[in-house]
């Protein structure tokens, strides 16, 4: 599988799986959750995208349950913080907000690493802008923890540009890649300017939920974009989901979809992506239909 340069220090498969689902299953033993990784594995699927808040702060340990030495040497893991909900470890809190404060990004990263049983994370998040963030202490924490060894890389998630660059500006590190919402459902970053600003600084871009929550797979209606992409995935021999995957990485920004699923099976299938032929016009007649309208 084709493999992306984000930094010196890092580089990630095309593809990466994401286990905010990681717990929502009866099975969540060790063994099983090697099984998922070495499925990823096998289709050169390299890097693991976490958080501390998902499966209510459980999937992080979940993990650490999983990993053995051989398979964290086979691995990045990306992990995120800021988002401080009522539930688990921040049961007491009275509202879910964000935190961007040294004290609690230095506190999430140590619980990071304990809870994944690992010394470092190869990329790290901040989960969504927050509002009441205060560049120079959040870009002077993530440096510290990039000089300490905790952390490889730092990126962001969900932020716009002015709030990249207003973190950026405080920093010395770079800013590795922004991980926010693009699918065939959610196509505004291709004109928002969202995709064209980290173009520009040739900056890979992560997207989440590229299946459009699994809308784009779990459609029965035959009309408008599911009907083009059934069409699509018929004469390439996959199913809708790769298509949905196809369109992402066509895109010369270097798309990386982040794939979440439990079933190995699903799991299996998602180098399939690679397996159709997405040129300009296929492109566009699944970006028509995705508007709804031929563009002008």
């Amino acid at each position: 599988m084709e493999r992306i340069r984000l930094s010196d220090s890092l580089e990630m498969s095309r593809v990466v799986y994401g286990m905010w689902r990681l717990g929502d299953v009866d099975d969540t033993s060790p063994g099983h959750i090697q099984e998922k990784i070495e499925a990823c594995l096998e289709q050169g699927i390299t890097t693991m995208d976490q958080a501390d808040i998902y499966g209510g702060y459980e999937a992080e340990e979940l993990l650490g349950t999983a990993l053995t030495s051989s398979l964290r040497d086979q691995i990045e893991i990306v992990t995120k913080c800021d988002i401080v909900a009522p539930v688990g470890r921040h049961a007491n809190a009275r509202v879910k907000y964000y935190d961007t404060s040294r004290e609690h990004i230095s506190t999430s990263v140590d619980m990071s690493l304990k809870l994944m049983g690992i010394d470092y994370v190869d990329l790290l998040l901040i989960h969504r802008p927050d509002p009441m963030m205060d560049a120079e202490e959040t870009g002077a924490v993530l440096d510290a923890l990039v000089k300490a060894g905790k952390v490889r890389n730092v990126g962001v998630s969900n932020f716009k540009l002015h709030d990249w660059t207003l973190l950026q500006s405080s920093m010395s590190n770079t800013l590795v890649t922004n991980q926010i919402e693009i699918s065939l459902l959610c196509h505004a970053p291709f004109s928002n300017g969202d995709v064209a600003f980290l173009q520009e600084r040739k900056t890979p871009i992560m997207a989440w939920s590229p299946l459009g929550g699994g809308a784009l797979v779990a459609a029965a209606a035959e009309t408008g974009l599911v009907a083009k992409m059934t069409e699509v995935a018929e004469r390439n021999g996959v199913d809708r989901s790769a298509v949905a995957v196809a369109w992402l990485l066509a895109h010369p920004a270097r798309i990386l979809p982040v794939m979440g699923s439990n079933n190995l099976g699903r799991i299996r299938a998602f180098s399939d992506a690679f397996k159709v032929d997405m040129d300009r016009q296929t492109w566009f007649e699944l970006y028509t239909a995705a508007l709804g309208h031929e563009v002008a």
